[in-house]
């Protein structure tokens, strides 16, 4: 099993070269060939990122088959069923790295910032359960000088969004906290650039 720390730095590993791979113009798919599908999955990380097309967790850490747990959601946020997706992953395959991913130009976000400013009425309510989702960890910018620049709103609603998703996972499970507490398990964010393909982490207490 692989602490936390040993889970981050391999994933900076593949991310760093997955990102020299995108600036140099080579391949984005990882030369790691599989000769056949594991037929026990051994993850050695848990990956809560965003359902965007552009932003697939195994390409952008240079993985193969088997050894990141993903789970994709529109804004990367936290309902119960992700929470119960990471406790399963946590406590059955003994992962002790969680890594929320959120990422640049990410819709949910651009969907929340719009809707805070320009109220819809006809709104999906699937779609507004993950705006509301958002909307706590978003709205408080627009109180700020924020309000006045949109690339540097949307960056800064893409880090605040990742750190409560982070803050929900440490605290808002009873098993989590324990595996984290007694296991050793981390909690960190990231948000990958979809400009440059490299992925900055933050929040990592417990996994340096």
């Amino acid at each position: 099993m692989e602490s936390a720390k040993q889970a981050l730095e391999r994933l900076k590993a593949g991310n760093k070269e997955f990102a020299s791979r995108m600036t140099g113009g080579g391949s984005f798919v990882s030369q790691k060939q599989e000769k056949e599908l594991p037929q026990i999955q051994d993850p050695f990380a848990i990956i809560l990122s965003c359902s965007d097309a552009r932003a697939p967790a195994e390409i952008v850490f240079n993985q193969g088959l088997g050894d990141l747990f993903v789970i994709r959601v529109a804004g990367n946020i936290v309902a119960p069923s992700q929470v119960g997706s990471v406790e399963y992953a946590a406590a059955l395959f003994n992962a002790r790295l969680v890594v929320v991913m959120g990422h640049t130009h990410c819709g949910a976000i651009l969907a929340t910032l719009e809707e805070l400013q320009r109220p819809t009425e006809n709104q999906s309510p699937n779609l507004r359960s993950i705006v509301d989702r958002v909307r706590p960890s978003v709205e408080v910018l627009l109180k700020t000088d924020l309000r006045n620049d949109k690339e540097a709103l949307v960056q800064a609603a893409v880090h605040a969004n990742v750190s409560a998703s982070v803050n929900h996972l440490r605290h808002g499970s009873a098993l989590l906290e324990t595996i984290i507490e007694k296991h050793g398990l981390a909690v960190v964010g990231a948000v990958y650039s979809l400009e440059t393909g490299v992925v900055e982490f933050f929040d990592v207490a417990g996994a340096e």
